[in-house]
């Protein structure tokens, strides 16, 4: 026997060692292990050689349940200080016009607000032979524009409102848009008709070509149809500055229908 190993200090090398070759194997094992499920988890994600595509679509109309439009309050003033305070007490006046027609603080977000210096140009007579710059920008005032979106849950009540706006202290009234306040139960809807129409042409073929469906191994899908905005002269006002008027009357408003669409492509496994 070795004499490295008699002793006290032998038994406990030996122990050593025994104790290595112990976790050397055990660490061995896991990583065996490890990496067959690995080669499992692999070879699970190949795509079959066999598939077929198909597509299918879907399109439902629907009454929009939500009208939102967008409206400005403007001032020009000589000063910022007056500008804003001008701005802030059309805006207070318009905010309280809504909440008393019945739209909700929440459906009430300020978009922008923006404050611009504005200039007049003034020509300037020059002497005959001598240099001129032949004009100078004067300052006007500062115009003070506040953009607001407003969301109108009922629906019967946006006419009156873009017209009450204006009359309120709203200089700039557009972009009325008629859409759905949760415009995913619309939406699954329209893809349900489209994955029917995949999986009934997907039959037919397979019935064709003599194969059976496995399963689904990719699926795509485009959307489309979102309402688009409405816009008509008797509501479009005030494009030219903060002392355009705007309109009293109310416009007629034809809510209508809006299409969604779905269209998807489904690729399934063939045996």
């Amino acid at each position: 026997m070795n004499p490295l190993f008699d002793g006290v200090w032998g038994s406990r090398l030996r122990l050593a060692i025994f104790a290595s070759i112990v976790l050397l194997a055990v660490f061995l094992g896991v990583r065996t292990v490890s990496a067959m499920m690995e080669l499992r988890y692999v070879g699970a994600g190949v795509q079959p050689a066999n598939t077929i595509t198909v597509s299918g679509s879907g399109e439902v109309f629907a009454v929009p349940d939500i009208a939102e439009f967008t409206f400005s309050v403007v001032s020009l003033k000589p000063t910022v200080t007056a500008a804003q305070e001008d701005a802030t007490t059309k805006m207070n006046a318009v905010s309280a016009y809504l909440k008393e027609a019945g739209v909700n603080e929440k459906d009430i977000r300020t978009t922008g607000y923006n404050i611009y210096p504005q200039y007049d140009y003034e020509s300037i007579t020059c002497p005959v032979g001598s240099y001129c710059p032949g004009g100078r920008q004067v300052l006007r005032g500062y115009e003070v524009r506040q953009t607001t979106t407003v969301k109108v849950r009922d629906t019967a009540k946006a006419g009156d409102l873009l017209a009450g706006v204006g009359t309120k202290g709203a200089t700039e009234v557009s972009s009325l848009n008629f859409t759905f306040d949760d415009i995913d139960v619309v939406q699954d809807e329209a893809r349900n008709e489209a994955i029917s129409d995949a999986k009934e042409k997907a039959d037919v073929l397979a019935r064709q070509l003599g194969v059976g469906l496995v399963r689904v191994v990719s699926f795509n899908e485009s959307t489309g149809g979102y309402p688009v905005p409405y816009y008509s002269r008797d509501m479009v006002y005030g494009m030219g500055g903060a002392e355009t008027a705007v309109a009293e009357k109310a416009p007629d408003i034809s809510t209508g229908e809006n299409k969604v669409t779905s269209n998807v492509t489904v690729t399934y496994e063939i045996k």
